[in-house]
This record gives C-alpha cells, structure tokens and sequence, in this order.
C-alpha cells in the first residue's frame, strides 16, 4: 500500500572509488506542511550604499546582483513500528536499529565532503609546491573540503539543488534493549542555490544540479506565463472601459 504513493527524498553522492555512491534518503511519510521563504536579491544601491563621488554616475537603487534567495523548512516523522510492519529487510533492520539508520543518514548530510583529489593529497602537493602554486603559504590544505550538495526532490516538477542549513532531531521513543530510538521528528530547513554558488560545484553532482536549477527555473517562468490567462481576464473586468 505505501508503495502507492509518491514520496519526497534527498539524493547526495558521496565521492568514493572507483564510482560515487548515492546517499539516498526517502521521506518515510511525507510531510503534511511546508515553508517556502523567498528573500530578493542584494540591491546596489538604497539608504546603506557608500556616497558616490562628486561627478560620477548616480548609483541605481533598484540595481541587484545575484539570485534572489530561497529556502525550505519542514518536518520529518519516523516510525520504526511502520517500518516493521511492512516486514522483509526494513523489518530487520527497524528491529535493530529502530529508526536511527534515517536520522543518520540525514545527519551525514551536514557533514562536509573533500573534493575528488583533496585531503591529505592535497596538502601533500601544496606543501611540495606541486601544481604550479606560487603561494606565500606552501602548507595551505588544497582544495578545501565543502559541504555536500543535496538534491530535493518533491514530485517530477520540483527538482532543486540545495543545501542543509539546519537539522532539529526530537526522539520521542526508544527501544528497551538497545535504547535506540523508535520514533522521531526531524526538522529540516533548506538552502536553495543560486547559479552563482553552483558554479563551484564541483564532483558528479555538479552539472546535474545546474540541470535541475535550469530546468525547475524554465518551469517556474512557463507556469508564471500560464497564468497570465487568469490574469487577463481579471484586469479586463477591472479597467473602466
């Protein structure tokens, strides 16, 4: 029965040899409520801008840089007893772990990943001056490890690259041998990311979620002309003619 219904999930691939590995999380229940924030892009000019210089061009206040931001904020409920209910290997591993194979699984998500190449290699090649460097710095650590990028999927038309910037965990039950807990919501809040910060993603997620953006964006500027049927007929009724 609840293979029915379509769910929501996280997919992140975690660099490892010789192919990378999908951490792939599915929504055990979907949640009932979502937050959607959006916040505009940074403006270039307004109250804060520095004063411009005697002769030059007048600052736009209505200029922006980047992408407006936005973000995702919702709830997770697990429940090992459904987990066992529906009985082959998610019953097993419920009944050993209860539910706390999903709350690491999203808990991994917070934690950053070095980039294909980085970690003790890179210092290694830093520190011998390899690859060109010419640095001050020999003994820097190159690359730097980033946090992971995530895709949330909810529904074949809200594909987005995001990022976790937040993670609350309340485990409400626990098991009586192991003390594992057994239920358990999670609240999750999302950053969305800009086309400026994807450019820095690097790895086999990279161009998949410069896909994702591009294609939820054309999406979201097909929908907004779609409604432009309702908006003509509103705006008929409205003019005094």
């Amino acid at each position: 029965m609840a293979g029915k219904f379509l769910r929501g999930a996280f997919v992140e691939f975690t660099e490892s040899f010789p192919i990378p590995i999908p951490n792939i999380i599915i929504f055990q229940f979907n949640p009932e409520t979502m937050t959607h924030t959006w916040e505009p892009a940074h403006t270039g000019g307004g109250a804060g801008a520095a004063p411009k210089a005697a002769g030059s061009a007048p600052v736009n206040p209505l200029a922006v840089t980047g992408s407006p931001g936005e973000s995702f904020s919702f709830s997770l409920a697990m429940d090992a007893g459904d987990m066992i209910a529906d009985g082959g290997a998610r019953e097993a591993l419920a009944t050993v772990s209860g539910v706390y194979t999903r709350l690491a699984a999203l808990e991994m998500l917070l934690y950053p990943t070095a980039p294909p190449g980085g970690g003790l290699i890179g210092s290694v090649t830093a520190a011998l001056g390899i690859g060109g460097s010419s640095g001050s710095d020999p003994t820097r650590t190159v690359p730097a490890s980033q946090l992971p990028t995530v895709l949330f999927i909810w529904g074949p038309g809200r594909i987005l690259p995001v990022r976790v910037t937040s993670l609350a965990i309340t485990e409400k039950l626990y098991d009586s041998v192991l003390l594992n807990p057994t239920h358990a919501d999670a609240t999750v809040g999302l950053k969305v990311l800009t086309p400026e910060e994807l450019a820095f993603v690097d790895g086999p997620l990279g161009s998949l979620a410069q896909t994702a953006y591009s294609f939820n964006q054309g999406l979201r500027e097909a929908l907004a002309i779609a409604n432009l049927a309702n908006a003509v007929e509103s705006v008929i009724g409205m003019l005094p003619l």
